[in-house]
């Protein structure tokens, strides 16, 4: 998958002057695979998750001496021209991206949003097109990005914020680099004609309380219960109590209505509380 990935990079129509991946303590021949691509490979020895694999790229990134960080999970592929696309407008946006489409299906976008200035989400292509269209700038959708999914970042906003919260192993460790960026005044922008692919996941952002929200149901234990320990830490440091309030109240809904199963249920009550007293680490006991 990341070879895939180091290909595509590589056949881009701008390519970067030096490609890393990190490793998350694999057990295949990958590492091996990416030297004979020409690609750097930091090996962590350790499986800290991608949370930790972004910050060890991030950290090697202040140690070099470029400007720009192209962030990207190893499971997508950015089209050729996407980096291209993105660059022009980096003297005016610190985290700028593209358009992140299904794999399966280039229409669809990949994961649902909720476009500026509204309460709606969307999952076609076609409606982020809409509202680029009607913005000063043609071709951009202004704070909205998927981050981590072809996401270029300036130095100056790295230095400025820092790396990416390591604790929080997988899941929602990209929405708290993004909300963090957003509070120091970072300006960010989806540019909507540059395209990045990656697998949709059919129950996440499965609607409920009759079409009114979505909820990020995922099928891995480990990753369920990341996704609530990590969502209530993030709540409570950007959003406050409320912001907290609403996500209990859709994880409660959701496993007694929508999708019924109080095993689950008593598992995001105790990711829950966790990520509210910050208590870390825990994951582990899900991990194969």
């Amino acid at each position: 998958m990341v070879t895939r990935l180091a290909r595509a990079v590589a056949a881009g129509s701008v390519v970067p002057d030096e490609l890393l991946v990190v490793d998350n303590a694999s057990t295949d021949d990958t590492v091996a695979a990416l030297r004979e691509l020409g690609v750097r490979v930091h090996e962590m020895g350790r499986n800290a998750g991608g949370a930790g694999g972004f910050a060890a790229g991030l950290e090697a990134f202040l140690d070099s001496d470029a400007d720009l960080v192209w962030l990207m999970d190893d499971d997508g592929v950015p089209a050729p021209d996407c980096l291209e696309l993105l660059l022009p407008y980096v003297d005016r946006y610190d985290f700028v991206g593209p358009a992140v489409v299904s794999d399966s299906d280039p229409e669809q976008l990949c994961f649902p949003i909720r476009l500026p200035g509204g309460s709606r989400t969307v999952r076609r292509l076609a409606d982020v097109e809409a509202a680029a269209h009607g913005s000063h700038d043609g071709g951009l959708v202004e704070d909205v990005v998927i981050p981590f999914n072809g996401v270029l970042v300036t130095r100056a906003l790295v230095e400025r914020i820092g790396v990416v919260r390591e604790e929080l192993f997988i899941w929602g460790d990209d929405v708290e680099y993004l909300w963090r960026a957003r509070r120091a005044g970072a300006r960010i922008a989806t540019v909507v004609a540059a395209r990045f692919a990656h697998p949709a996941t059919d129950d996440l952002g499965t609607p409920e309380m009759f079409g009114l929200t979505t909820y990020n149901h995922s099928p891995s234990d480990l990753k369920h219960y990341c996704m609530c320990r990590n969502n209530v830490a993030n709540l409570r440091e950007y959003a406050g109590p409320l912001g907290v309030l609403a996500f209990v109240v859709k994880t409660v809904w959701f496993y007694l209505l929508t999708k019924p199963d109080l095993g689950r249920l008593r598992m995001s009550l105790g990711a829950m509380h966790d990520g509210f007293y910050g208590r870390w680490g825990r994951h582990e006991r899900y991990l194969p």
